[in-house]
């Protein structure tokens, strides 16, 4: 345990507790630190960029999260009735965005959404031309854009993890149902998806957590325009860090992105919590 322990210290906690320390200073990572208390956390609150990166990444989870967390159950709905021969592949595929890097995933997408990208062409050859457009640079539709290459990546992990729980369900059980006269759609509201609760609750932390910390799709695909229309916590960060060499504002925005992190898992396992209580 003690080297466990020690480890931990030394690679989370400490490194931790420096951030904080630095989010108590105005410094530009070279001159002398200058205190200034919590100013760095108000001006965070209070200036409406920073405000607004966090009222995006909010946005970010109901694509990254919810929408692939309903892909896959309609999914699993529809093929954990009966066991299917090539389950096997089908996780490989599902799985597949998952193992391809995010910077090739950010820079196909946004060939795919350019003006003559493949997105447009489709809208045309079947009569939709009037709704073409620079998606990326869209000022209402760039961060749904953004959103949407988030769905596509983590629908397969989503996927993945329900018709690996999906297995594990007793095909005797959807007889049984059958016999009663159950339909599809009340085996998997009966059977399937509470069957299913430990594997939601690990899918929806995990997108949660990757739709709050997002910075290399956005960072390659819009680098957070148009305008500030996609900019996220992350990316927010490096550039007070590394371009406007404000390390102290940066050290407060990852607290209080840490922060977020964790009061959204929190809230995740509190449900989950009370979904198991009888």
């Amino acid at each position: 345990m003690l080297p466990a322990f020690v480890f931990y210290m030394a690679f989370v906690v400490w490194p931790a507790l420096h951030t904080f320390w630095f989010s108590l200073f105005e410094w530009n990572g070279v001159s002398r630190a200058t205190w200034t208390g919590f100013s760095n956390y108000a001006e965070i609150l209070t200036e409406p960029e920073l405000r607004g990166a966090i009222w995006h990444a909010l946005i970010l989870v109901m694509f990254f999260s919810w929408l692939p967390i309903v892909i896959g159950l309609v999914m699993v709905g529809l093929l954990a009735r009966h066991r299917r021969r090539g389950m096997t592949t089908y996780r490989t595929l599902f799985f597949l965005p998952q193992v391809l890097p995010m910077v090739a995933v950010g820079i196909t997408w946004r060939w795919m959404y350019g003006e003559d990208g493949t997105v447009n062409q489709v809208l045309g050859w079947v009569g939709l031309d009037s709704i073409t457009r620079a998606w990326l640079g869209d000022f209402d539709l760039a961060l749904p854009a953004v959103g949407l290459i988030g769905s596509w990546a983590l629908t397969g992990l989503c996927m993945m993890l329900f018709l690996t729980g999906a297995q594990k369900v007793d095909t005797s059980l959807y007889e049984a149902a059958r016999l009663d006269g159950a339909g599809p759609i009340r085996e998997f509201v009966s059977i399937t998806l509470p069957e299913l609760r430990g594997e939601i609750v690990i899918a929806m932390t995990v997108t949660t957590v990757a739709a709050l910390a997002s910075f290399d799709i956005v960072f390659v695909t819009t680098n957070g325009g148009p305008g500030d229309q996609t900019t996220v916590p992350g990316l927010l960060l490096y550039r007070l860090a590394f371009s406007d060499r404000r390390v102290g504002l940066a050290a407060a925005m990852g607290i209080l992105l840490a922060l977020l992190i964790l009061i959204a898992v929190y809230l995740i396992r509190r449900l989950a919590g009370d979904v198991d209580e009888p």
